[in-house]
């Protein structure tokens, strides 16, 4: 793990050096060129004892993380920490056995297999986390296929939010699921744990067994972060086939910093990746509306939009039907509608428009439009049109 995390760092630098004097960068294959070198010379010839291999994916991984940046998938290669996650990864020559995983140069490590899959063994990455705990990730190629998308289940819209972490409408109520706030039940045990750390002189044992503890409530605030997204995002995927989110301004909306924090903590990004890949599995669909639709300022019951609608105000009613509206709640309905209409415009949605008129949804063809007939509000079922089918 330390060769790897020396190979990294001085393939960053060469690669930022080289871009400085020739306003090129340098590739996967310029860059392992250098290995030999470096075995050969006497200040780095400690390179002969790690598995070639893994420096090799070091080098892989990094072009990689330029690829992302470049195409603005991720920020800018950092250089690695010894104080941070370690890790080594082997791509080939690896096998699990009965006490564990066999990996090359290092024999068997002793490991609790949680389950195994048919297929290829192809990669084993060992992490080290920062309160020194070891995991071993196995990539199988099991030959799967990705299940073709299916729309004629049940359709759920998400509105996400800080009071509660999500409110949900799957056509027939209105769900609400509580914000959990992970770090603020472990922030006075956090604050005095780092206080502890402040105290300790740099370099000393009790400093690193302080720092030990600081970073295991950091990883149970995360563990206990991540245990909550798993479940709630397995609830709503396995109860419904097709799930509409907000593509929220995450990164804009941290610049807040009287919300920064608790932004960060509910971990909304993670969520919706949760949901992503989760709905790929079984053939579902995630859809993200478009962050300037007015689901607050739109009456789900008339599409009557109103003009302004400050944050602080949670209930609002509506001056065109006289419906009072929870915001969330109507947030919420408003996705919903939102998604089956642009399905509906794609042709997609003879199914989901099947599906919406047996629980009651309602499907808007005029999205956030004010509505014409503000006296009355919209069928609850769009009409008929033969010429879509």
């Amino acid at each position: 793990m330390g060769a790897a995390r020396w190979r990294w760092n001085y393939a960053l630098n060469l690669s930022n050096q080289t871009y400085k004097e020739t306003g090129k960068g340098l590739t996967q294959i310029a860059l392992n060129q250098v290995l030999p070198l470096l075995k050969k010379s006497e200040e780095t010839a400690w390179l002969k004892e790690c598995y070639s291999q893994v420096l090799q994916s070091t080098t892989l991984n990094l072009t990689k993380a330029f690829k992302n940046f470049f195409e603005g998938r991720a920020k800018y290669p950092r250089f690695k920490s010894y104080h941070g996650r370690q890790s080594a990864q082997y791509p080939q020559n690896c096998q699990v056995v009965e006490n564990g995983v066999k990996i090359p140069q290092v024999g068997v490590i002793k490991a609790s297999i949680h389950r195994l899959f048919d297929g290829q063994l192809k990669t084993v990455t060992i992490t080290k986390t920062p309160t020194r705990k070891y995991y071993a990730s196995l990539l199988f190629d099991t030959k799967q296929e990705t299940p073709e998308v299916v729309v004629t289940g049940k359709v759920i819209g998400i509105d996400l939010g800080l009071k509660d972490f999500c409110i949900t409408h799957n056509g027939e109520k209105v769900s609400k699921y509580a914000n959990p706030k992970h770090f603020k039940k472990h922030q006075k045990n956090l604050a005095r744990k780092q206080a502890k750390l402040a105290r300790n002189n740099i370099g000393s044992k009790s400093r690193q067994k302080a720092r030990k503890l600081v970073a295991r409530v950091h990883e149970r605030i995360s563990n206990t972060r991540q245990d909550f997204l798993h479940k709630l995002s397995r609830k709503i995927v396995n109860d419904n086939q097709v799930v509409v989110v907000e593509n929220l301004n995450i990164k804009g909306m941290v610049c807040n910093h009287n919300l920064a924090q608790a932004i960060s903590d509910v971990g909304w990004g993670m969520f919706i990746n949760f949901l992503d890949y989760k709905l790929q599995q079984k053939g579902g669909l995630l859809v993200k509306i478009d962050r300037f639709f007015p689901s607050s300022k739109t009456c789900s019951n008339c599409l009557y939009q109103i003009s302004e609608l400050p944050l602080d105000m949670r209930e609002w009613t509506c001056p065109s039907c006289r419906t009072h509206h929870d915001r969330d709640e109507n947030v919420s309905k408003n996705i919903r509608s939102e998604n089956i209409r642009q399905l509906y415009g794609l042709g997609r949605t003879a199914a989901v428009r099947a599906a919406s008129r047996r629980e009651g949804g309602e499907v808007r063809p005029k999205g956030g439009r004010k509505s014409v007939l503000r006296h009355s509000p919209v069928s609850s079922e769009a009409p008929q049109r033969s010429k879509l089918r």
